[in-house]
């Protein structure tokens, strides 16, 4: 009987030890739910002050984590393909640095009155074509600012005038180079290396689109990039170089045709009516 009495105690004791145990690894584990932290998203937003008009470049974003289930409406995921959604995309308003950039907020390329809500109050679009040498090696980039040159020949001039080169367009912006309106952003070639653009768009005024347009129809149009910097005392608006002629270039045209030389006439009379010339 004292037998049974300690063997039943020891199960007792053992009963409260694993009870013991128990509560202990359900008390861990509650606090460490406790101490865990919420579920995050990582959410694009401005990495800088953006004003409204802007165009979107690769260095504008960054991420910032909100809670899984308070990401705001309209807000994007940090993911490959929605930061190149956003490059090129135009902002509506000011985006204050760290702020969600709302898809309400910005115009994507190739929604409907892009091109309109990219121009400037007042100003026109106008394409030019361009090839490797015209267009600078594909070196010209949304954002430049360019003077537009035309080369024609004269018919029926003066050799030293039978060529001239003129600035037709001065300090004008490129708002796009073929389809892309912010840099490396268009499709590359086969060898992964982005191919000139044939066309470029320039943001003018009324004026210098016909101006443009008439150049277009006279000869040949060349892109001239502007400097970034301005040197001290330089204005950005600087007079407007006059034409250059084909002389001008090489002197040597204005003497290709020599006069035709002076000729002297005698008349020489051997005591007859008759004369004989002799030309010197």
């Amino acid at each position: 009987m004292v037998f049974r009495i300690g063997i039943f105690g020891v199960l007792i004791v053992a009963l409260g030890a694993v009870l013991l145990f128990a509560y202990s690894i359900l008390n861990q584990s509650h606090q460490q739910q406790a101490l865990a932290p919420a579920p995050t998203a990582q959410i694009l937003v401005a990495a800088n002050l953006m004003q409204g008009g802007a165009l979107l470049q690769p260095s504008d974003l960054m991420t910032a984590p909100v809670p899984a289930g308070a990401i705001p409406a309209g807000a994007e995921l940090d993911t490959p393909d929605n930061r190149s959604m956003l490059i090129g995309s135009m902002v509506r308003n000011s985006i204050t640095q760290g702020a969600p950039i709302l898809d309400s907020e910005v115009i994507h390329p190739g929604d409907h009155g892009f091109l309109a809500a990219v121009l400037a109050p007042g100003m026109r679009a106008v394409t030019v074509g361009v090839d490797d040498i015209t267009g600078a090696n594909g070196l010209i980039w949304p954002g430049d600012n360019v003077d537009v040159l035309l080369t024609q020949a004269i018919a029926g001039a003066p050799e030293d005038k039978s060529i001239a080169t003129e600035v037709v367009l001065s300090d004008v912006r490129v708002i796009a180079t073929g389809t892309e309106l912010v840099k490396d952003t268009g499709p590359s070639s086969a060898n992964g290396v982005a191919s000139p653009a044939q066309t470029v768009t320039l943001e003018v005024t009324p004026d210098q689109a016909s101006r443009c347009l008439v150049a277009t129809n006279l000869g040949k149009l060349s892109l001239i990039v502007h400097s970034a910097q301005i040197l001290p005392g330089m204005t950005q608006s600087q007079p407007i170089p006059q034409p250059v002629w084909a002389g001008d270039v090489s002197p040597a045209l204005a003497n290709t045709r020599p006069e035709p030389p002076q000729l002297s006439t005698v008349h020489v009379f051997q005591g007859s009516p008759t004369s004989q010339d002799y030309n010197f």
